[in-house]
């Protein structure tokens, strides 16, 4: 058993520390969390100024690395994954990139999954090479690809599960299980599930990470991220990175991922059921030739819907036939969702990921990914499920229909 990890009947349900947690109140008796816009704090005395820069004392300093708004989302999201401590950032990547700094050093490797976010790829292979930190890529799914590819320098195992853009899954507990014994750590990128639909602290892994940006905010307002681990290694070495780099998530950000918090589980779960509405329908499509989707029974890896994640989530995505041209032409015939790589929103997004989330990998790099040129992402919204296939099959009717012309 985890020290870190909460006991969980003595913890109150998910959706009560949503709302509850961490909001701290003030003299002010205030209902709603407040927002400290400040960059400083006042001290009593030089003394207790002397206490708190050195440590001795807790409290706060300066805003880059201790604010109450920060701090009360930190508390929020660190209680709904189960554990000790919790950064936020500015972006999901500058949580990636201070996870990296604060545990790596020249010489490290990483393994990562395959199927990652394409800026995750740049990261480790353009800038982390340059400080002398190697990374090896495998096949998400595959246990016997990862237990082959660590090494002895190998200190870090990293993954999105599900994948970006293919849903694809690991069995998170496996994959714990092998990195401790060859005393690795696991991060885990839980931006499409968040803490409403998988823990995977609860697994085994000794790193969450978010792009708060994402389900997390719900309506696209604000960048910031996340990493949720122990005390040691988030408590410590993570925050050593933003205390002395400043990737600083800012106060405001902060209050509206706070108020994000409050309706996750009810989002995710809304979520969920219309991505699996629409997944449903688009297997039934004949311009469509694959739905990628972990809550239809075809996904290879479905028997994990159930068991680490309560729910298929909100990301469909699907081959449609004519490759780019195809793509592009559901893409462009659409009147109602909105074309952004974004995801995550009330607003449902679409997305051609060949040219736009993984547009700066190299043909090969994207093949490797599974990242066809037919492949379309939706990040299915909380609109009319109706309303949604209705924009979508206009598309894919000028698809189907050119493709009857041909043949």
């Amino acid at each position: 058993m985890n020290p870190d990890l909460p006991d969980a009947e003595s913890v109150p349900g998910f959706a009560t520390r949503a709302v509850r947690v961490g909001h701290h109140r003030t003299p002010e008796g205030e209902h709603a969390e407040p927002v400290f816009t400040t960059s400083s704090f006042v001290f009593g005395s030089a003394a207790e100024a002397a206490a708190r820069f050195s440590g001795e004392q807790a409290g706060n300093i300066y805003s880059r690395f201790t604010n109450p708004t920060v701090r009360a989302f930190e508390e929020r999201l660190a209680s709904l994954e189960g554990g000790a401590s919790c950064v936020a950032t500015a972006s999901g990547m500058a949580a990636i990139l201070a996870v990296c700094m604060g545990l790596l050093k020249a010489g490290d490797h990483i393994v990562s999954s395959r199927s990652i976010f394409g800026s995750t790829t740049m990261l480790f292979n353009k800038y982390l090479t340059r400080f002398g930190i190697a990374t090896s890529y495998v096949p998400l799914s595959d246990a016997a690809a990862w237990a082959a590819a660590i090494r002895p320098q190998t200190r870090l195992l990293f993954c999105e599960t599900p994948s970006n853009p293919l849903t694809e899954m690991v069995d998170l507990r496996a994959l714990a299980q092998l990195a401790g014994a060859h005393g690795c750590l696991l991060a885990v990128d839980n931006c499409f599930c968040t803490p409403a639909l998988q823990r995977p602290l609860e697994l085994g892994a000794d790193l969450v990470i978010h792009s708060a940006t994402k389900y997390l905010d719900g309506q696209g307002r604000c960048i910031g991220g996340a990493v949720v681990g122990d005390r040691k290694l988030v408590g410590e070495e993570v925050f050593g990175v933003l205390r002395t780099a400043g990737p600083t998530m800012s106060p405001f950000n902060a209050w509206v991922f706070l108020k994000g918090l409050e309706t996750l589980e009810l989002r995710m779960q809304a979520h969920s059921r219309a991505a699996a509405d629409l997944a449903c329908w688009l297997s039934e499509q004949s311009a469509v030739e694959r739905v990628y989707y972990p809550g239809l029974p075809n996904h290879p890896q479905h028997h994990l819907v159930g068991v680490q994640q309560q729910g298929g989530g909100g990301i469909v995505a699907f081959d449609v036939r004519g490759g780019r041209t195809g793509a592009w032409q559901v893409i462009d015939a659409t009147r109602m969702l909105s074309i952004t790589a974004n995801l995550g929103d009330v607003k449902t997004t679409i997305t051609h990921p060949a040219t736009t989330t993984h547009g700066r990998l190299s043909p090969e790099e994207r093949a490797a990914a599974g990242i066809g040129e037919g492949l379309v992402r939706v990040a299915v919204g909380l609109e009319s499920s109706a309303d949604i296939r209705a924009d979508l099959a206009r598309g894919l009717a000028l698809v189907e229909d050119e493709y009857s012309h041909r043949t």
